[in-house]
């Protein structure tokens, strides 16, 4: 359901999320399914984005491609995937992991710091020895970034944030 180009990043997400879990003391497995599927509605138009995770803030109405985690948690449900900590990794990974997923925060981490997306390299080292640093840099790197450039951070995204314990 992806391009050959989101194909490549998502393997890689994969057994990056799969290699963090692992050093962490994670569930490897379930990383790696979810890192593979983090993807599954990136490459769908907008309107069937749309139909697929109705929006829930003007963010998600003015940007469809945002819904796209959400949108694919309904797609895997749609086809019988069950395992709760999969699915909410997959639905999470544009917003950030909800509090006491580790594999979420493991794909999210993995997401975000990809070699192929030539930047956060500093995230993805210090992954394999503090995800939970790991992953306060990065949501608290992208909500300053976008808070420093005037633009409005997803609700859910700031739960992250908040729930992290971080200072603006």
């Amino acid at each position: 359901m992806v391009k050959p180009r989101r194909f490549e990043h998502v393997m890689r997400v994969a057994r990056l999320a799969h290699d963090i879990a692992l050093a962490n003391g994670i569930d490897a497995d379930r990383a790696y399914a979810a890192g593979i599927l983090h993807d599954v509605a990136r490459d769908l138009p907008d309107l069937e984005l749309l139909r697929l995770a109705p929006p829930e803030c003007a963010i998600d109405a003015a940007h469809p491609l945002a819904l796209h985690g959400r949108a694919g948690r309904t797609l895997l449900e749609r086809w019988g995937f069950t395992d709760r900590v999969i699915l909410e990794a997959v639905e999470d990974h544009t917003t950030g992991p909800r509090a006491g997923n580790a594999v979420s925060a493991a794909v999210y981490i993995a997401d975000v710091s990809e070699p192929g997306r030539g930047v956060n390299e500093d995230i993805r080292e210090l992954a394999f020895t503090d995800v939970d640093a790991a992953l306060r840099r990065s949501i608290g790197s992208k909500v300053r970034y976008l808070q420093g450039r005037g633009i409005e951070v997803h609700p859910r995204t700031l739960l992250t944030f908040e729930s992290l314990g971080l200072d603006p």
